[in-house]
Formats: C-alpha cells, structure tokens, sequence
C-alpha cells in the first residue's frame, strides 16, 4: 500500500453499496457514502489519480465525482484491464503502482494487473481470493474511505484540508 501512486475503483459494489432503486419513471437511483467522498476529494487534492472504471453507467454518479475533483470516469467500459493497461500507458502510470478495488468477478481481470488489490468486506468470494486487502467496510459503507485513508496515512499524507467538504 505504501508505493501506491493512483487509485482505481469500481463504481456499484464500492462506491455504492450495489443496490438500485429503480423508480416509477424507469430510472434508477443509487447512494453513496459521504465519508467516501471526503476521502476522494483529499486524495485527489492531494495530487493522486483517482480513476472510476465501470461496466454500467450513472450520469448523477459522475456529476457528484466531478464536484468532488474526480474527472478521470469513465462508463461501459466491457474491459476494464485493456481499457486501465491504455488509460496508465496514456497517463504514464505504472500499473503496479496503482491500488484498485473491485468487488465483482467484471472486475477479476482488471485487478490482477494492479500492484495492490483491495475489497470491499462484502465483495465476491472470487475477488476476496484475489484480494491483498480486505476492508472490514462494504462497498458504499466506507470501503473507499478505508483504504485511501490507509495509503494516504503510510505516505503521510492524510490530514484535514479545510477546502475539502464531505459533500
């Protein structure tokens, strides 16, 4: 976790809890835990790629990220590994560098050629297997906060910024 330089992560499963509302106008509602937020906003105030690659597609979700400094989302991603293999060479990123967090076999791929994989307490048994960590958080419950914070404490970097909202 230590030489981590980038986070990727999983959209429903990590930073939802995976569930959808689906509404009577036919769309669907997801949430999103605001202590996951705030730790997305240091980090990427703090200088760190943070990168959504998702399989489905939310455009409220990504609205939210925006706000919170996250550009780099990307949806309907069908290979998430050849898309984040593109994206790091794209970015000069090296790949073991990178921590990602999946919680789904979509994601198996895409995480065996991370550096430092991570899981959501609640994720698949396929992906716990793969897992270098597993938060004791589920996905859209802390998960994301958890393992930023993490890195961003063995890096020193962790501390309250007061341009940073939870919001």
């Amino acid at each position: 976790m230590g030489r981590c330089t980038a986070f990727v992560f999983d959209m429903d499963g990590v930073l939802t809890d995976g569930s959808l509302i689906i509404t009577d106008a036919h769309s669907w509602i997801r949430t999103m835990y605001v202590r996951d937020g705030y730790a997305l906003q240091l980090a990427a105030k703090k200088g760190y790629p943070v990168i959504i690659i998702s399989g489905s597609e939310a455009e409220p979700v990504k609205d939210r990220l925006n706000r919170l400094g996250i550009q780099d989302v990307f949806f309907k991603v069908n290979d998430k590994a050849a898309f984040l293999r593109n994206f790091a060479e794209e970015k000069k990123i090296n790949v073991s560098d990178i921590l990602v967090m999946g919680d789904d076999v979509p994601d198996i791929e895409m995480m065996k050629i991370c550096g430092f994989r991570a899981a959501p307490a609640d994720a698949v048994n396929e992906v716990k297997q793969i897992a270098h960590y597993i938060s004791p958080q589920n996905g859209g419950r802390g998960c994301v906060r958890d393992v930023i914070e993490k890195v961003m404490k063995l890096q020193g970097k962790w501390d309250s910024d007061s341009k940073v909202t939870s919001t």
